[in-house]
């Protein structure tokens, strides 16, 4: 690699301040990482061995592209806790450097949750793709995606034909990166096309793998952190998987810096809004452009006539001079950028959401459903609306997820999945946002019911008998029904009671025992099995003798008494 890799930009901040974050950070690097005199790891440290799949001729998921070397600030975010009005979470109110483009962020989250799942060895925090993320194409240029997370215009890296940087040939046809003779880096997360031929993921779902989209490059480069079952938790295997994306030790360093400062505090911003880096390890003279800037063809110059020297002027000593070119025209000033369509939203409306009720364990009948509007109450299409389970409660959106984010249509509107009660009874919250704009949201307040029984009947027809002093041969056994069908888990109570007009519990006659072998006539917290059968413990008596009753009831109503009688053996 050329020697220009791992160091700051010529005339880019170098100060103490840049220096002491930098050495502060070379302390945590992987034991037995070695540097040459220019910043470079050394060929194969702390690098695992055995992958046929390094990503290229240059090594790494970048082909050991440039970077943005810009660092964060020294003085932390200082985060001060403060309900986000886009997700009703808590977050964190920081410096502006601090935040972090809407879209990009939950993109980072769903690779964080996703890896949760996949690789759960792996530790991946989602802070160290955001490092990452920052440090290769400044979080997707501050945050220019659309509502799907593509990139507006394609972020592409220098072309890497080894005038300064890695020497890799065409490896995909330019159908990545649009260059049919050298690869270069594209993307986010800046993948070189034959990393991503076998690393690229489909982080939303929609059939694609596309280096572009910020979803499926920050899935992707979670996969690609996470091989050689690394355990990120671990600071040399964290080292080892960062200098293994990028091949620099100034790189490790800078991403580090990052990744600590995230970790102290950040806070979501709109979409296009973010900071954008300045400084390049792109510092050598006639150097291709800084990573994360869009490949632009050159205009080919045509070629100038030679030009006539002017006939000497007596006395002038016979020297001459070229006839003076004319001012090159200036060029046009850039257009303006068109507004987004999550930037022309105002407002959510409801779109005729039904009441929301469910029985404990069963699907809403009726789905959350909002519609974006401009200003002039006209439906907003391709606008990312994220809908939220907010408060103390289990139920879940199909697939167990507690967060959805739909795309609207056509019309503006947009449908969450369906949500599934979970066994918890009580109110919850459905909070609905804009992805990407601080607008206040739709809540919709949803109920959950405890499952029902309005029928019970025993099992068996066996008298219930037994003499004083003695226990029960048969235990009570029950079956619950709602409306005629099985209900299962539904919740008990069952009470020696003293007669069939006074429900109170008796003091004397049959009993149950508890776990420590003492008298108890109330029994709670009964649930009936998936079946709805409910047994219940065994039954002991006393030394009265005579017709007791036992009592159960279910929520939902359902009540059976059952009679117990004690008497002395025939002699």
């Amino acid at each position: 690699m050329a020697a220009h890799f791992g160091r700051l930009r010529k005339g880019a901040t170098t100060t103490a301040v840049a220096a002491v974050a930098v050495a502060a950070l070379s302390a945590s690097q992987a034991p037995g990482v070695t540097t040459d005199d220019l910043g470079r790891q050394a060929a194969g440290a702390a690098q695992p061995s055995g992958d046929a799949n390094t990503g290229g001729e240059g090594g790494g998921a970048t082909g050991d592209s440039p970077y943005y070397t810009d660092l964060p600030p020294l003085k932390s975010p200082n985060p001060s806790p403060s309900a986000s009005p886009t997700t009703g979470t808590t977050v964190s109110v920081g410096e502006a450097e601090a935040g972090i483009p809407a879209t990009v962020l939950d993109a980072y989250k769903k690779a964080e949750a996703e890896l949760r799942a996949s690789k759960p060895g792996c530790n991946l925090p989602w802070q160290l793709l955001a490092a990452i993320g920052k440090v290769e194409s400044g979080q997707a240029r501050g945050g220019r995606v659309d509502a799907n997370g593509t990139t507006y215009s394609p972020i592409l890296g220098p072309k890497l034909d080894g005038n300064g940087f890695a020497l890799i040939a065409d490896t995909d046809n330019g159908a990545y990166d649009g260059d049919p003779a050298y690869d270069r880096a594209v993307g986010p997360m800046q993948f070189i096309p034959s990393t991503w031929e076998w690393a690229g993921r489909d982080g939303n779902g929609d059939g694609k793998k596309d280096p572009n989209n910020v979803y499926d490059a920050a899935l992707a480069a979670g996969h690609y952190l996470c091989r050689f079952d690394r355990d990120l938790s671990v600071q040399s295997q964290m080292n080892a998987a960062i200098l293994n994306y990028n091949n620099s030790t100034a790189y490790l360093n800078t991403v580090l810096s990052w990744l600590e400062y995230y970790r102290k505090g950040t806070h979501e911003v709109p979409d296009g809004t973010g900071t954008l880096p300045s400084n390049s390890s792109n510092s050598h003279p006639g150097a291709s452009p800084s990573p994360s800037t869009p490949a632009t063809p050159s205009t080919p110059s045509t070629p100038s006539k030679p030009s006539t020297p002017s006939t000497p002027k007596p006395g002038s000593g016979g020297s001459t001079s070229p006839t003076p070119k004319p001012p090159a025209p200036s060029s046009p000033a850039p257009s303006p950028t068109p507004p987004t369509p999550t930037q022309t939203v105002d407002h959510l409306e409801d779109a005729n959401t039904g009441k929301l009720t469910a029985t404990a364990g069963s699907a809403f009948g009726t789905k959350v459903a909002v519609r974006a509007e401009s200003k002039a109450s006209k439906g907003v299409a391709k606008v990312r609306v994220r809908f939220t389970i907010i408060g103390d409660t289990d139920a879940t959106f199909t697939g167990g997820e507690s967060v959805a984010t739909v795309v609207t249509g056509s019309a503006g509107t947009a449908t969450a999945p369906a949500l599934v009660a979970g066994e918890k009874a009580g109110d919850f919250t459905v909070r609905a946002t804009v992805v990407g704009r601080v607008l206040g949201g739709l809540d919709y307040t949803a109920t959950v019911t405890p499952r029902q029984a309005d029928t019970l009947t025993r099992t068996s027809d066996t008298a219930l008998t037994c003499v004083p002093g003695g226990e029960f041969a048969d235990q009570v056994e029950l079956k619950a029904t709602y409306k005629g069908a099985v209900a299962g888990k539904v919740a008990a109570t069952a009470t020696l009671i003293k007669s069939a007009d006074d429900a109170t519990e008796n003091d004397k006659g049959p009993y149950f025992k508890d776990a420590d072998g003492k008298t108890i006539r109330t029994l709670t917290d009964l649930t009936t099995d998936a079946d709805g059968v409910l047994k219940l413990p065994k039954l002991y008596a006393d030394d009265a003798t005579g017709t007791f009753l036992l009592r159960v009831n279910t929520t939902g109503g359902a009540v059976l008494t059952v009679e117990l009688k004690v008497a002395a053996a025939a002699s």
